[in-house]
Formats: C-alpha cells, structure tokens, sequence
C-alpha cells in the first residue's frame, strides 16, 4: 500500500506540473530557434557569398535577429516561470516541513533538526536553477542530431557518437559523485551542529578554558569534511574536464569529417560550418547536465532526507474544537520516557486536581519532575496511560487552540529574539495593555520599565542580555499572557531573590483567585505556601500525594507549621 507521507513532496512537484509542461514547451521553440544560427551561417556561404547579393544578407539577417528575439524573450519567460514555480513550491510545503521540523525537535531534542529547512532550499533553488532547464533541453537535443542527419549520415554518426559519450559520462558522474557527496552533507551537518553548540556556550568555554579543546575538535571535524569535499570536487573536476575533452574531439571530429565530405563535394562549404554549430548544440544540454550534476546529487540527497522527515512526522489532523478548558486535570497511569529513550523516567503516575487547585510537586533530582511537566503540557506523549483536561485526553486537543490556554514556564527559559514585549506577547499581535496586566500579574512591570527601553528592549537570541532572574520573570509572565486556565512552573523561584520570590507568591496568590490551576515545581519549600496539594515523586513514581500540610509533615517537618510563622521568613508571613 502507497504510504501519502512520501508522495508529499512529489505531490508538491506535480502541483506545478502545467508550469513545467510550459518551460518544456518553451524548451522545444527556444531549440527550433537555435536551428537559425547554423541555417543563417550555412546561406551566407552557400548563397550571399556566391551571389554577393547584399539583398539577401539583408532580409536574411532580419529573418535571423527576429527568430532570436523571439528565443531571448521565450528564455526570459521560462526563468520567470521556473522561479514562479520554485516560489510555489516553497509555499506548498514550507509549513509542513516547520511542523515537522518543530515536531521531530521536541520528540528528539538532540537531532538535527534546522537542515530541513536549508534542504527546502535548496530543492527550491534547483527548480529555478539552470539544471532543470538543461533538463529541460536534453529531450530536443535529437533534433539537432537530425538536421546533422540530413546534411550527411556519416556526420549524423558523429552526432550520435558523441551524444553516446557524454550520456555515459553523466552517469559515470552519477556514481563517482553519489558517495562522497552523500558523505560530505552528512558531515557537514554534523559539524555545523558542533559549531552551533558550541557557540551557544560560548561563556562557559571561555570561562573554563575550554576554547582551545573546542577549537581543535572543530578543526580535525573541519579537515575531515575539507577532505571528502576535496574528493569529491575532484572527482567532479575530472569529470567535467573530461567532458570538455571529449565535446572538442567530436568538434573536431565533425569538422574534419564535413572538411572531407566537402571536398569531396558531397556537402558545401555551408554545410560544413552548419554541422559544426549543431553539433555544439546537441552536445551542450548533456555538458550542462555534467556540469550541474553536483546540483542533482545536492538536490536529490535534500528530497530523500526531506521525504523522510516528512514520512516520519505525520500532518497532524485537525481535530474538533473544543471550549476553553476550565483546568480540571486528571492523569491516569502514565509512563513516561524521553524521546529516543525507552528508559522511563515516570512510572504509573496517578493523581487529580480540580480547577482553581493548585499542586506543588516536590523530589529529589532526576525523580521524574521535569518529565511530568512535559506531558501536563503536551510537549511529551505518554508511552502509556493518559493525561486528562476537563475530561479531554490533551492528545485529542489541537495545540494551536489549546496553546493560549496553557502556560509553561520551564527550567532552562530561553526568550525569543524580539522587545521584552514581543516575548511576553508569545511573539503573537498584541496590545500594550494587555502586555503591561501581565507583566503588573507577573511582578515585572517596575523591573522592566528600569530596562533602557521599556518594553521596547531587544532581549537578543535567548535572552542573552537580560540577566538570569530577569529572564525567568519575563518567562513568567509569558507563561500567564492571555489569561490560561492551566499554568505548569518549573522552578519558577530557582534564580529569584527574595523580592522576586515575594512577587511570585502575589502571582500565585493571584492565580488562585482567578481560579487557574497551577502545578508548581519546586525545590524549595517557601513557595509551596499557596499549594492545596502535594505530589512527592522518587524515582520517578509517586511516594505520597494529598493535603499540603499532610505531605510537607512527612517531607518536611518544619513545613508543617509554615501557615503559623515556621522558619520561611518573608515568604510565609506573606502567604
């Protein structure tokens, strides 16, 4: 049975199908044009010369320049065309390919996930690219072999000689070049995957001296690829090279042989010029093809890896709306593992909390917190098991619709390149108004007004010139744009002050009064001051779940008196 996953990109060829027909059409009048090169040449010696009638030249020469205006329009028209169609076939699949893309990098985190855009690209480029017009030449090429024909057989023999020759050095190419450049977009993939990470810690290098180790790795990763690119272009060189030899031979071949027909006086001088030019004309699409052959291996590695990205991410189906969860959650025996691990980090975990509830979740490290706020949210899928909202299983949700009522704030917050309030704004249309309310809800508003240009500061990729605490703060208020029925933190304290931990509680406070539920991770215990549950996980299953003061008793004892003034200082007197 036909998979439709791998027909995507095909599907998205075939749209553009009567584009291609017309460029192939224009293919076949652009090559009756170049027929007029070698007739005119052929009449200049055969007639104009012989006659001297200037005449002749004239209304030949008209005839001539207007056949070939007709070929420069006709090639203008079919570039514009094919960049047209590239254009629509970016359009096509550029957010599929996104999805996929977005979708692969959540299932596995440590892929490489970015180069399917750059492979859209490229088979976009190779669509307008002049490869496919040599493509579309190479068909028409026998017509020129048949004018050859009618001038003498035995230089139709020639045409069909070389044509031979140069069709098996394109697969000649096809197969010295398949390897190697398999291998060099695999490795260039992965040292550009290396660079790009180590950039992102680039702070952390510096700091521990670990530039010069990074450099070297970068630098034998680099020789490695250099040297199958040089195996590669080489093989391409010579390819190429030989393909030029052998187009000149068959040039001369022609020559020499139509030299002797005309001597002989089976053919005219005319005659002899004409071959020569036709045979430069049915040789040059397959010479183009060699040529732009790297173009074909480049571009067919791009479709098989893009159509395997697309086979293994399934177009998500739009499924029925659903109305704004009012934030009753229920999971049910879920197991979970990380993506590409069948090592579970979360093991039959059950509990339920009703709207307006808010869960603290403590552990000790590596006990399954982190994986559990994945698959509240959605961003990981339960090998088993279910994970409920309002009754709903959150798979069943569309994300698009479900999104603006949820809100994440994870442990590593990574902000977008964009204003302060771009990022709270999740990057959507935004009034300043709404804007300002969440971040008055967050505690960030003063914060942010101190920044040298309000809400209007670009926080650069990630973030990167906005402090630790400040970036948690604005992931906070990201978290609560829009007012969501659901919020999930994941230690949302563990780069605060005291002032910001103060200000968090007031969220919180308020979070409860607008009746969102909250789940809220936490190593310490001062926050879990507002929560109405506690789940304590080890070892990735859950040891206790019930009443806050229940499960902070046992978990910690001098919790058990935090409402009645116990040792958490600000944070308690001000719950």
């Amino acid at each position: 049975m036909k998979n439709p996953q791998k027909s995507e990109l095909r599907q998205a060829f075939l749209d553009n199908k009567k584009s291609f027909l017309i460029a192939a059409a224009f293919g076949l009048f652009m090559n009756m044009a170049m027929l007029v090169v070698p007739i005119y040449m052929q009449q200049i010696y055969d007639r104009v010369l012989s006659s001297q009638s200037l005449a002749t030249l004239t209304v030949l020469t008209l005839i001539a320049i207007f056949i070939l205006l007709g070929y420069g329009l006709l090639d203008a028209l079919r570039g514009q065309l094919l960049v047209r169609a590239s254009t629509e076939f970016d359009k096509k699949l550029k957010e599929r390919v996104f999805s996929a893309m977005f979708e692969r990098s959540v299932r596995s985190p440590q892929g490489e996930h970015a180069h399917a855009a750059q492979d859209l690209e490229l088979l976009r480029q190779f669509i307008a690219g002049p490869a496919l017009t040599a493509i579309f030449d190479i068909p028409w090429a026998p017509l020129f072999v048949i004018v050859i024909y009618l001038l003498h057989p035995l230089l139709g023999h020639i045409a069909v000689a070389g044509s031979i020759l140069l069709f098996a050095l394109g697969v000649a190419n096809e197969y010295g070049l398949r390897k190697p450049m398999s291998q060099v977009s695999r490795v260039n993939i992965k040292v550009s995957n290396f660079l790009e990470a180590s950039l992102n810690n680039a702070e952390v290098l510096k700091a521990m001296g670990m530039l010069p180790a990074i450099r070297d790795r970068w630098n034998k990763e680099r020789e490695g690829l250099l040297a199958l690119q040089t195996q590669a272009g080489d093989r391409a060189s010579n390819l190429t090279a030989l393909t030029k030899f052998v187009r000149l031979v068959m040039q001369l071949a022609i020559v020499g042989t139509s030299a002797m027909l005309a001597i002989d006086q089976h053919i005219t001088p005319g005659a002899m010029i004409a071959a020569s030019i036709l045979l430069s004309r049915a040789l040059a699409p397959a010479e183009q093809a060699v040529g732009a052959w790297r173009q074909f291996v480049v571009a067919r590695l791009a479709s098989i890896r893009l159509n395997e990205l697309l086979a293994a991410i399934r177009p998500e189906t739009p499924g029925l709306t659903l109305p704004k969860p009012i934030g009753a959650l229920s999971v049910e025996q879920v197991l979970v593992a990380p993506p590409g691990s069948n090592a579970p980090t979360l093991k039959n975990v059950s509990f339920k909390l009703e709207a307006g509830e808010t869960l603290g979740i403590i552990g000790p490290s590596a006990a399954g917190k982190s994986s559990l706020a994945r698959i509240l949210v959605g961003v990981w899928t339960p090998l088993a098991g279910t994970v409920r909202l309002d009754g709903a299983d959150l798979k069943t949700w569309d994300h698009a619709n479900l999104g603006p009522h949820i809100g994440y704030l994870p442990q590593d917050v990574e902000l977008f390149d964009g204003t302060v309030a771009e990022n709270i704004a999740r990057l959507s249309q935004f009034s300043s108004e709404d804007v300002i309310a969440t971040a008055q809800k967050a505690g960030v508003h003063e914060l942010i007004l101190r920044l040298p240009q309000g809400y209007d500061t670009p926080v650069g990729a990630g973030g990167r010139t906005l402090s630790g605490g400040m970036r948690q703060r604005i992931g906070l208020a990201r978290a609560l744009y829009g007012s969501p029925s659901f919020v999930v933190l994941d230690e949302p304290n563990a780069n605060l002050d005291n002032d910001g931990e103060l200000a968090l509680a007031k969220t919180l406070r308020l979070l409860k009064a607008e009746n969102c539920t909250v789940v809220l991770i936490a190593h310490r215990p001062s926050i879990l001051t507002v929560a109405d549950k506690i789940l304590a996980l080890r070892n990735g299953a859950v040891e206790l779940f019930g009443p806050r003061d229940m499960v902070l008793a046992r978990f910690v004892p001098q919790m058990a008196q935090i409402d009645h003034g116990g040792s958490t200082g600000a944070i308690a007197s001000n719950a």
